[in-house]
């Protein structure tokens, strides 16, 4: 089980505080709404390590994940953009998630890569590729790293209706089959709704379950 418990955070000069409670179960993803604003890239932050809390707890089965720097965080990002390198092939792009001074084989890099539905593509450069085979890319980098936590930061935007879906559908299949414990933060209402059993509304500062 994945916890955030009472989380509490503020950036320096402001004067909204945020404390945050939720929890994701293995194999669920779990959306987050709210306006611009209204914390949800904060509380990522937050999980990922590139902020530190104030007070509370983040754990994954019992064990605190708060200290840790984030290469150490059990915690993977699929970003609104695709962050990959451009004069780099989709098969060096992918083996980049397991970090610089990790080396994948080959044969797993091809594997993540035929996973995503990219078999045989290893070999083009990212700058060759469509946004909907950047984000499969994006994905196949994600699978090969199969970090137990994923958060999914507006993974849909900047992709056409045709795109979205299939992708989509690989974002869960994914998160079932290897028991992740995903948040989802999208603009897309359906995204959500396709995606989620349970959601969270942030409003001032607050997570309110159900919205």
């Amino acid at each position: 089980m994945f916890e955030i418990d009472a989380l509490t955070f503020r950036h320096r000069g402001s004067e909204q505080a945020y404390d945050f409670s939720l929890s994701a179960a293995p194999g669920e993803i779990v959306g987050l709404v709210g306006p611009s604003g209204s914390g949800k890239s904060t509380l990522l932050d937050l999980v990922a390590g590139f902020l530190d809390p104030a007070s509370g707890d983040i754990r994954l089965d019992g064990r605190s994940l708060v200290g840790l720097p984030p290469e150490e965080r059990p915690v993977s990002i699929l970003f609104q953009a695709d962050n990959l390198f451009d004069h780099l092939s989709a098969a060096a792009n992918v083996a980049l998630g397991l970090g610089p001074r990790a080396r994948a084989s080959d044969a797993a890099v091809e594997q993540a890569l035929a996973e995503m539905g990219l078999a045989g593509m290893g070999g083009r450069k990212a700058s060759e590729l469509s946004g909907g085979q950047r984000q499969r890319v994006a994905l196949a980098r994600t699978l090969l790293r199969n970090r137990p936590v994923l958060l999914l930061d507006e993974p849909f935007s900047g992709l056409d209706a045709e795109t979205i879906a299939p992708i989509r559908d690989l974002i869960g299949a994914l998160v079932a089959a290897r028991g992740w414990h995903a948040l989802l933060v999208s603009h897309q209402p359906d995204e959500i709704t396709a995606l989620t059993a349970r959601r969270y509304r942030l409003e001032d500062g607050r997570l309110i379950e159900g919205s």
